[in-house]
């Protein structure tokens, strides 16, 4: 067994040429072939790569898809998010224990299927879904249940599940996918039509300072939803002392509710690798990482085609265009289940084959970021918008739009509405607008932006989508008026006290903090005192944590703190004039020295 282990990790280390930066995915692969990575696989790795078992252990223990021990054949891990809770995922759940015979988290007897639950996995137009190996199913009810647990048991191959395909290129071969697209509106930039190369010949005709012009006078900020201007961040990056330098597209979306690059990815790839090879050329990077979600796996075959097609058109490798000097080339890099690995500097660290823990800042990646390079970082839509830009010019995106939000934006809309899917909408329309299209006019509430983002009430749908107003990085989940909004606020806690890397205390600890108090409110035994004690726990949390995680985690109850009061007030206790806590339980309290000692307390 010690010697076939050897010869395995030999095997697959040698493939990544013995890199240590390409630990995720030798760390991938050994636990296809294995089922796990051991601790003796790592020690092997470490010997191989030259890193330090500490470092692989590291990356094994940190991504959820990893493991150290042995889990089944097949791991079937239902999402969590809260618009599938919305949709009854917990009987679906329910159904998948008692199938199995097994738990949550627990393997059958057979050592053949483990059952998990996850956080989003970029279904949530189409949940309750799950992931079983890499293959996604969705619409799943409790009905369905039974034949799934028998197909996967009869045939031992995940992809005999897919029964019909979804539309466009979910039905090629590469994908073969249930998934559908969903898309519910086409705009002009995104899902326009679009010529190979037509981008890439425009930009390879100018310097690539004049590219750059371009995007800042289009007036492009980035997609993710802070919004920072993509030609500043390209300058930076161009005038940073290099001779090597890198060009990153974030596909890793994880935020619960945002589904639109899985769509981007299905259907537009080619404008995406257009938009990076122009970037790319701007900034005077050869090579370039679409760092792709762990649960978009089923996706990278046909990813890796298109970008073959391009490398024989001449649209990536030397020589682009026939220019000389324009070089740029594109890996696939696949993340493995960490929703920090959507900070950049955490999606730096996971590409270089570390654990995805967010670096300090300064230095920012634009100096110094991926192999301590000078790096940008840029969303998938933010990319897909340069292409357009060099394709049609900066004056044609910049009448789209509003007047400090320029173009269209993808909305990946989820939760109580009757048309949920992925909508391309010029930025400025009002949330009312919005809720109207996607057919959420009875909204009491709409989470703007994912978890991270802002809740607002029915006072404020008159506001715009836009970074001058309601900024969003894409996901919109409409809340109907039968939901209790504290347990939307409870969900998207457990999702950040989960996803939080732990590197630093105020995230570690103080979303657990919140957590807890939320869930005193929500038994009924609040207090007046413990609203005031949230607000500051909130603004501590926002103001001292390390990364953009933990200084966004505390959203979901701090805005419906601010918009829906009323509801934490309605579930609190009365205020005591004695001082006693009447959530304070002395029997619970004692409970653990009457174990000890075996015998109840005398009474006095």
């Amino acid at each position: 067994m010690a010697e076939n282990l050897e010869k395995v990790i030999q095997e697959v280390t040698a493939r990544y040429g013995k890199d240590r930066t390409r630990m995720m995915d030798i760390v991938r692969e050994v636990q296809a072939r294995l089922g796990h990575v051991s601790g003796a696989a790592m020690d092997l790795i470490a010997r191989e790569v030259k890193s330090h078992r500490v470092e692989v252990e590291g990356v094994v223990t940190f991504y959820a898809f990893y493991t150290d021990r042995p889990k089944g054949r097949h791991v079937i891990r239902v999402t969590d998010c809260v618009t599938a809770r919305m949709r009854h995922v917990d009987e679906v759940v329910a159904a998948f224990e008692k199938e199995l015979g097994i738990r949550v988290g627990e393997t059958t007897p057979d050592g053949q299927i483990t059952l998990e639950r996850t956080s989003c996995i970029g279904l949530c137009d189409q949940g309750p879904a799950a992931l079983i190996d890499d293959v996604p199913v969705t619409y799943i009810s409790s009905d369905k249940v039974k034949s799934l647990v028998r197909v996967l048991r009869e045939t031992g191959d995940a992809k005999k599940l897919v029964k019909t395909l979804g539309e466009g290129n979910n039905a090629l071969d590469l994908v073969h996918s249930m998934v559908i697209n969903n898309i519910r509106k086409r705009g002009d930039v995104i899902f326009a039509p679009f010529e190979s190369g037509s981008a890439i010949r425009n930009a390879a005709a100018v310097s690539p300072a004049e590219v750059i012009r371009s995007v800042k006078t289009a007036r492009l900020r980035g997609r993710g939803g802070a919004g920072f201007p993509a030609g500043m961040k390209g300058e930076f990056a161009r005038n940073a002392a290099g001779d090597r330098k890198f060009l990153l597209c974030n596909a890793d979306e994880g935020e619960p509710g945002t589904f639109k690059d899985r769509v981007i990815l299905t259907e537009a790839p080619d404008l995406l690798f257009e938009g990076m090879a122009v970037a790319g050329y701007a900034i005077g990077a050869t090579e370039g990482i679409l760092y792709l979600r762990g649960e978009y796996a089923y996706l990278r075959p046909y990813l890796e085609h298109v970008l073959e097609q391009r490398r024989a058109k001449k649209l990536l490798g030397k020589g682009i265009a026939g220019k000389a000097g324009f070089d740029f080339d594109v890996r696939i890099q696949l993340g493995a289940g960490a929703y920090i690995c959507g900070e950049e500097s955490g999606l730096i660290r996971s590409c270089e084959g570390l654990r995805g823990s967010p670096r300090d800042r300064p230095p920012f990646p634009v100096e110094r970021g991926y192999l301590d390079l000078p790096t940008v970082v840029n969303n998938v839509e933010t990319l897909c918008c340069a292409a357009r830009v060099l394709e049609k010019g900066a004056a044609w995106f910049a009448q789209i739009g509003s007047e400090q939000s320029s173009g269209t934006k993808l909305f990946s809309v989820s939760g109580d509405c009757r048309r949920p899917g992925v909508y391309e909408l010029p930025f400025g329309l009002t949330v009312a607008e919005f809720l109207k299209e996607v057919g959420g006019d009875d909204a009491q509430a709409v989470q703007v932006g994912g978890p991270s983002g802002t809740c607002i009430d029915r006072g404020q749908f008159g506001r715009k989508l836009g970074f001058e107003d309601l900024p969003t990085g894409g996901s919109m989940i409409v809340i109907g008026p039968q939901r209790d909004i504290l347990d939307v606020a409870a969900a998207f806690m457990e999702f950040f006290v989960e996803e939080s890397c732990g590197w630093c205390a105020p995230c570690r600890i103080g979303n657990v903090l919140i957590r807890e108090r939320l869930e005193r409110i929500r038994a009924g035994k609040g207090l007046p005192e413990d609203l005031t004690y949230l607000e500051e726990l909130c603004t501590t949390v926002k103001k001292t944590s390390r990364c953009g995680l933990g200084q966004t985690s505390p959203n979901p109850v701090a805005t419906t703190l601010q918009n829906f009061r009323k509801a934490y007030e309605a579930k609190l206790l009365p205020a005591r004039q004695d001082g006693r806590q009447p959530t304070f339980d002395l029997r619970a309290a004692l409970s653990e020295a009457v174990r000890v000692q075996g015998r109840e307390p005398v009474a006095h």
